[in-house]
């Protein structure tokens, strides 16, 4: 027999504004702690030193992690000229160091050559894998980590402002796997000076915002005021890019339980096969792809319970 999972069935998106010092994990924890959810994930990996949005699923939700995932995100960044580090950011230690500073001429002409498709060498400490164990477990261990190059893309990469002659914030955006802290080393290393990350904020992932996105403090009281809608975002607020399908009485209910179902195209998105969001009684209930005209079920989200306030004494 199967445990049963301990939690509330909760279901939908909570936008974190992850405070530094804390990893992902840790945050999805907390919030988890926090909602009582069942279940939970995250859309994003942010390191302890970054700040800002961090999408989190619970329930359901978690069935469309990866599409979040997958979504463009924007960045601001401030970059230290003069100094490389081994975690090429501020947390480790000074690897080497120059007198050379770029002139704001010199940074702004740098940029063209970083936009698109371009090649980029993971940092030695990062969670990709290199002969099944995880790149930062082998620097911490004083092993020599090399890792691959790999394609990421960089959709707009600006200068912010150059406070000083030894640092200059950025703001880039940009698509999955792209390290921020290799953008900076890799600009230091082009511009003969060494660079790392000092800081890091993240303002937005796929369809989320910072704008949207609540503290721990904030989050912390409307949980124990019970305040639900004041914080969960429907599952479907990370597929509003896919087209919607509206289904109705007994397709509804196939499709809950994984049927196919004939459907007409009168009505569909330029009526093309593909991806789309399967939706009943103005709720999501599924992901599903449309193949000539049979609607296939890809994901299927179960219908949750109603929330219930906790107590003063279930929050932490």
């Amino acid at each position: 027999m199967s445990r049963k999972r301990k939690g509330r069935p909760l279901s939908g998106w909570i936008l974190l504004d992850k405070p530094e010092g804390m990893t992902s994990t840790q945050a999805v924890g907390k919030v988890r702690w926090l909602t009582q959810a069942a279940k939970a994930g995250h859309g994003g990996t942010l390191d302890p030193l970054a700040t800002g949005l961090l999408p989190i699923a619970l329930g359901e939700a978690t069935k469309t992690v990866p599409y979040v995932m997958d979504g463009s995100k924007i960045y601001r960044f401030t970059a230290r000229w003069g100094e490389a580090t081994s975690t090429d950011d501020r947390e480790g230690p000074v690897v080497a160091q120059s007198d050379t500073r770029p002139d704001e001429a010199a940074i702004r002409a740098l940029l063209p050559g970083f936009m698109g498709e371009i090649m980029q060498r993971p940092p030695a400490y990062s969670a990709l894998k290199l002969d099944g164990a995880r790149a930062y477990d082998l620097a911490r261990a004083g092993e020599t980590v090399e890792l691959a190059p790999r394609q990421v893309r960089i959709d707009r990469f600006d200068l912010v402002d150059c406070p000083d002659r030894d640092s200059a914030i950025f703001e880039v955006a940009c698509g999955k796997g792209t390290y921020i802290r290799a953008l900076a080393r890799d600009m230091g290393e082009k511009l003969g000076c060494f660079a790392h990350v000092t800081s890091l904020r993240r303002l937005r992932v796929g369809g989320f915002d910072i704008s949207q996105a609540f503290s721990l403090d904030s989050l912390t009281e409307l949980c124990q005021n019970g305040a639900a809608q004041e914080y969960l975002l429907p599952i479907e607020t990370a597929l509003d890019d896919i087209p919607a399908l509206v289904v109705t009485g007994p397709q509804a209910e196939r499709f809950r339980h994984g049927q196919s179902l004939r459907v007409s195209r009168a009505g569909l998105p330029d009526a093309q096969d593909g991806e789309l969001v399967v939706k009943a009684d103005g709720k999501a209930i599924g992901l599903a792809l449309l193949v000539d005209d049979e609607l296939r079920p890809v994901r299927v989200f179960n219908p949750d319970l109603p929330i219930t306030p906790m107590s003063r004494s279930e929050v932490p």
